[in-house]
């Protein structure tokens, strides 16, 4: 037996879906072309000044003014976005009150695959479209899992 690093294992299994992601890419020209890749992020609110809303007057002895440093507003919500090659395929904000959780990302993906439907005929048609997203623990819930599967996502 041999004693191997978590994090050695990790860069091997990468490797390794790059090194099928280019063999597949090499053999399939549409491959790159049906992935919709998808990921979230928080929006904070800003209220930005313009230069004329921010400028003083002040004599020519006066120091100029100090900026204060902007700093991320305690507004904040959640944007999920799916996109392809070609643009945004689907967007949605968090609505208030709610978290991220198995339930909500499945219907997430019901509008997302409604989505892909309406903006993306071709790969609904040949139901060949290939979704990335990362591990979060809502997205590999066995009933994301189940919705996906069932659907040749």
């Amino acid at each position: 037996m041999k004693h191997v690093a978590a994090r050695l294992v990790q860069k091997l299994n990468r490797m390794k879906v790059a090194e099928d992601m280019l063999e597949r890419v090499s053999s399939d020209p549409t491959f790159m072309k049906r992935i919709v890749t998808g990921d979230e992020t928080w929006v904070y609110e800003f209220d930005m000044q313009t230069s004329p809303q921010a400028s003083e007057w002040r004599l020519p002895t006066e120091p100029k003014p100090k900026k204060t440093r902007q700093s991320r507003s305690k507004v904040k919500v959640m944007l999920t976005v799916f996109f392809d090659y070609r643009g945004v395929v689907h967007s949605e904000f968090l609505p208030e009150g709610l978290t991220v959780n198995k339930e909500y990302y499945l219907s997430v993906m019901r509008r997302l695959r409604e989505q892909i439907r309406r903006k993306r005929p071709d790969l609904w048609k040949e139901n060949s479209c290939i979704l990335h997203h990362d591990n979060a623990p809502s997205h590999k819930a066995i009933i994301v899992n189940e919705f996906l599967n069932k659907h040749r996502f």
